[in-house]
């Protein structure tokens, strides 16, 4: 039985005295208030730690009473119950900071779902008071570290919007981190000891990825033997990433928004509707307006999906954190490997902090993974690095072998045609480095080398694979 004080602020006398009835029979404390003006004086006077609040009322509707909550510092998590029609409003309240809403008519399974996970919420108080501490003392949040004005950013906007249920849509180029990010938000929310569930939507071929998102019955294709579960039923109670989600496909982009909207799935071959209680997280290494603009990403699912935008700085762009990266990254690696490597030389630190670093993080965790395991002493030293490491691939000056030129009159498509194949020579065909040089998922550089269908590309197409694809 939940001892959390619950205030019920609804306008219309039947419903606020039945959900009072409903909340009660849960074992939760309720009072309740008759619109915003009189939730805000219950709210001073009683100090509840959970709010339903109706969106449309009288004198004072919900958004307004959210805001004065939050003017008075009160940390109260805010439910907003809605109408279908008024969905937008909920979505921006949750900017503003509500926890989370629900739409009339109120469905009594997830209203309890969404008030036990919000109670969990209150319990976890004390474990994120800890992680600022340790974030103050260290630099360090969940699994990210930086002590760069950039990276203290991000960590201030992860732990506004960690204990929420809200979207977040988490950009930036390859290697800067995304996934790092969604997952420290689920560790620092109330599903922490729920699933975490992360799929690349640049992985899966286009036939293959409704039946991987949302599950399929047995007979539902051909080929479909027995049933399968879909990502977001593997994920319930907790956490879903979609990685690379401007390579969905468009149909089913619009059915994704659908069990966004409606938390409801229907597996392929099925004529049964699933609740799902499942926080959706998405990541891009494309520019979103450009995407929607291309007719790459839809415009409701982004508006959707952007409830909250959180974009990870190339690794170039805050270097000042790269002592800090090399420090954790030695001792996660040393720790990994059975190796004793406490420090890089000033050598070293020198050349990483003169590198452009195109696979940004990534590229260097892979780097100081090498190092640890080649070194024969505590220190890494120049000798440990990769062959020929700090040499940018393409360098665009005129005495550079590999410079792309341009000449008057080039088309854009002509230009990103010479600059992928390029790249590719620069890489030795290994077309995932390629890509990560490039700022592009691994499927959209094998659809542009389709794309070309000259003899050349595709000999460079059929090539073997580079050590590392």
């Amino acid at each position: 039985m939940s001892h959390e004080k619950v205030l019920i602020v609804e306008d219309e006398e039947n419903e606020r005295t039945g959900l009072a009835e409903l909340v009660s029979s849960w074992g939760y404390r309720v009072e309740t208030a008759s619109d915003g003006a009189q939730g805000l004086e219950k709210a001073a006077q009683w100090s509840p730690s959970i709010v339903i609040t109706d969106l449309k009322m009288p004198r004072m509707g919900g958004i307004e009473l959210l805001e004065r909550l939050a003017e008075e510092r009160q940390t109260i998590a805010v439910i907003l119950v809605t109408a279908q029609g008024t969905i937008d409003s909920a979505v921006q309240a949750m900017r503003m900071g509500a926890y989370d809403y629900i739409t009339k008519p109120i469905e009594t399974n997830r209203l309890r779902t969404i008030l036990t996970n919000a109670s969990e919420l209150l319990a976890t108080r004390t474990d994120r008071e800890a992680l600022r501490r340790r974030l103050r003392d260290t630099g360090s949040l969940g699994r990210l570290s930086g002590s760069s004005r950039k990276m203290q950013e991000i960590f201030r906007l992860i732990e506004m919007v960690a204990p929420s249920t809200a979207s977040v849509l988490i950009t930036g180029a390859s290697g800067t981190g995304k996934e790092l990010v969604a997952r420290t938000i689920h560790d620092l929310s109330p599903r922490k000891g729920r699933p975490f569930v992360a799929i690349n939507c640049a992985a899966i071929p286009e036939t293959l990825m409704e039946s991987e998102i949302f599950g399929h019955e047995k007979g539902a294709f051909t080929g479909a033997l027995e049933r399968r579960t879909g990502c977001f039923e593997l994920a319930e109670g907790g956490t879903l990433l979609l990685d690379e989600i401007g390579e969905m496909p468009v149909a089913t982009q619009a059915k994704l928004l659908r069990v966004l909207e409606d938390r409801k799935l229907r597996r392929l071959g099925s004529k049964v509707e699933t609740p799902v209680d499942v926080r959706v997280l998405a990541a891009t290494n494309k520019v979103p307006d450009e995407a929607v603009s291309r007719g790459e990403l839809r415009s409701d699912l982004y508006y959707r999906l952007n409830v909250f935008n959180i974009h990870m700085p190339l690794l170039r762009e805050h270097r000042e954190d790269i002592s800090v990266l090399v420090d954790v990254l030695l001792a996660e690696m040393s720790e990994k490997h059975g190796r004793k490597v406490g420090a890089v030389s000033e050598a070293v630190l020198n050349q990483f902090n003169n590198y452009s670093w195109p696979g940004n993080v990534r590229e260097l965790r892979n780097t100081i993974e090498r190092a640890v395991i080649v070194c024969d002493g505590g220190v890494i030293e120049t000798k440990h690095l990769p062959p020929g490491f700090g040499q940018a691939p393409l360098r665009a000056v005129a005495s550079d072998p590999d410079a792309v030129r341009l000449g008057v009159g080039t088309t854009v498509e002509e230009a990103e045609k010479m600059l992928i194949l390029k790249t590719l020579e620069a890489t030795s065909n290994n077309k995932t480095r390629a890509a990560e040089i490039l700022g592009i998922s691994l499927k959209t550089l094998h659809n542009k080398l389709k794309e070309y269908g000259s003899a050349t590309q595709e000999a460079a197409v059929g090539k073997e694979e580079a050590p590392g694809d």
